[in-house]
């Protein structure tokens, strides 16, 4: 703001020329702090230098004499003039906002009052402000903006220096989180770009890789509609307990569980802290979608802190949970349509739980199971695939699932296909594979005597017997037992035990499924990983 009164301009005198000459710009020091707050609050009309965040202060002087004061700091929030000028989206805005940088105070002392000080100061200032920047906050600026009191200040300063005047605020003053008080005095705004093309890029749908870093800084916030928002709870609250009290339902689980998982569907990993964070950046309409109770006394809606998630995370029912969010992804994105089943471990951090989930091809989730106390990924695996319909799908997974029984269960029981990885580590399977191809080459088809048949098709033997059943004739391009009986030789080297021939060809395809997966774990041993 700048503080510079208004009058008719004059030329600099001979001496006031000479200050002008020699003025120079520096940092305010740690231990001159206090004389700046004192200067600030002694001959700025706002008197008070409050700046919460990333900030920093400038001094202009001569010879030792302090002329001038800057204070740089956060820049506004919400700015429908400034917006508007750089064109971004709400959600760019709230990632990229510490690229903006605001003038928050502009002051010359007593009897430095000097023609063309101000302008001096302020290129001095802006030569400057980038590399101070990123040593003191480890990131650059774009852009720069102030608001200038009309009824104090022509804003002559801010013209002079190439800054560009965007109208005037609506006249509204903050008080608090999401709480705005209108007063009587709106302000000028002002703006100037501080690298070219500053607005292109700050708008822009990737930053440059100098301004990423700030973007990728910023921590999730919710900006699900309230509507979805309403929807969630209500699946959930259909389906998941209330175990608590009635007294202490200032949060209901149901709220409580859709916000955790909307935090998640932002990117929230780290845990309750984290979780108390995100609940944080929830309009008092999205805390109301919820069903979260008032304040005592007041309208406004509470947030939960990390206590209230730690609570209900330790006593919610898991599977009712799996159930609501399934269903209410059904509701919201309709029907799986994807013939994916991808299925992939993971341990959480710091918790000691490790869970295996399916996932189809595009990255909708499938579910979810605990890996059991002292067990392993590929019972986990089992139990994940028989909650998941995989009939005429394909199940994608990595070498540790590379076995018998779980091939079994996804081309018998579940009738779907498969593609199991085979690595280096699993040497008699990688064994057996290299000798089936050494034989007789596979065709990428599960139909053995005709490529263009699909992989996903129920395979038609010649005089009426299913091709891959033990007694079938052998194909052109295929074994005398079948892709199957090629799925048991690989499968059964997988567990490290001797192939009979038996192992999976001793069963009937079910109706519908897909005797194909021989083939798929065959190619898998060509890849490697």
């Amino acid at each position: 703001m700048a503080s510079t009164p208004a009058s008719r301009p004059r030329q600099p005198a001979p001496d006031e020329q000479l200050v002008l000459e020699h003025l120079t710009v520096r940092l305010v020091q740690p231990h001159e702090q206090d004389r700046y707050h004192a200067l600030i609050q002694a001959h700025h009309y706002l008197a008070n230098d409050h700046v919460v965040g990333e900030h920093l202060r400038y001094v202009a002087t001569y010879r030792g004499q302090w002329l001038a004061l800057a204070t740089w700091g956060a820049a506004a929030r919400h700015l429908k003039a400034r917006d508007g000028f750089i064109g971004w989206s709400a959600e760019q805005r709230r990632r990229r906002l510490a690229l903006v940088v605001n003038n928050t105070r502009l002051c010359v002392l007593p009897a430095c009052h000097y023609p063309n000080l101000v302008s001096r100061m302020m290129k001095l200032m802006l030569g400057r402000l980038g590399a101070d920047w990123q040593a003191a906050w480890k990131h650059p600026v774009a852009l720069a903006e102030t608001f200038v009191d009309p009824q104090l200040f022509q804003g002559t300063a801010y013209k002079v220096s190439g800054w560009s005047h965007l109208g005037r605020t609506a006249g509204w003053q903050r008080h608090a989180e999401d709480f705005y008080q209108k007063h009587d005095r709106p302000k000028q705004v002002w703006v100037r770009e501080l690298s070219p093309k500053a607005c292109v890029r700050l708008r822009a749908q990737t930053l440059p890789p100098a301004w990423a870093a700030v973007e990728a800084a910023v921590p999730p916030a919710c900006t699900a509609p309230v509507k979805e928002m309403r929807s969630l709870v209500e699946e959930l609250r259909a389906e998941v307990p209330e175990f608590r009290r009635d007294q202490a339902l200032a949060y209901p689980v149901a709220g409580m569980l859709a916000l955790i998982a909307l935090a998640l569907f932002s990117g929230v990993r780290c845990g309750p802290t984290d979780l108390a964070d995100y609940a944080a950046t929830l309009s008092q309409g999205q805390l109301r979608a919820l069903r979260f109770r008032h304040k005592r006394g007041t309208r406004r809606v509470r947030c939960p802190d990390r206590t209230t998630f730690d609570r209900v995370l330790q006593g919610v029912d898991a599977a009712a949970v799996e159930r609501a969010l399934l269903a209410w992804q059904e509701q919201v994105l309709g029907p799986v349509q994807d013939r994916l089943v991808i299925v992939d471990g993971k341990t959480i951090r710091h918790a000691g739980v490790e869970l295996v989930s399916a996932v189809s091809g595009t990255g909708r989730w499938l579910g979810t199971v605990a890996v059991a106390a002292g067990s392993n990924e590929i019972p986990a695996g089992r139990a994940m695939l028989a909650k998941v319909e995989l009939t005429g799908r394909r199940v994608l997974a990595d070498a540790l699932h590379t076995q018998t029984e779980t091939a079994q269960q996804i081309l018998y029981e579940g009738g779907g296909d498969y593609l199991l990885t085979v690595k280096g580590n699993q040497p008699e399977l990688v064994k057996t594979l290299e000798g089936l191809l050494a034989k007789q080459s596979f065709s990428p088809s599960a139909d053995g005597g005709d490529a263009g048949t699909h992989a996903g098709a129920q395979l038609r033997a010649h005089g009426g017997a299913g091709v891959g059943v033990p007694g079938s004739d052998a194909r052109a391009g295929g074994f005398s037992g079948g892709a199957t009986h090629c799925a048991a030789a690989a499968a059964g080297a997988a567990e490290g035990q001797e192939d009979d021939g038996d192992r999976l060809s001793d069963q009937q395809p079910e109706p519908g499924g897909i005797a194909g997966g021989g083939v798929a774990a065959a190619q898998a041993g060509l890849l490697g990983d």
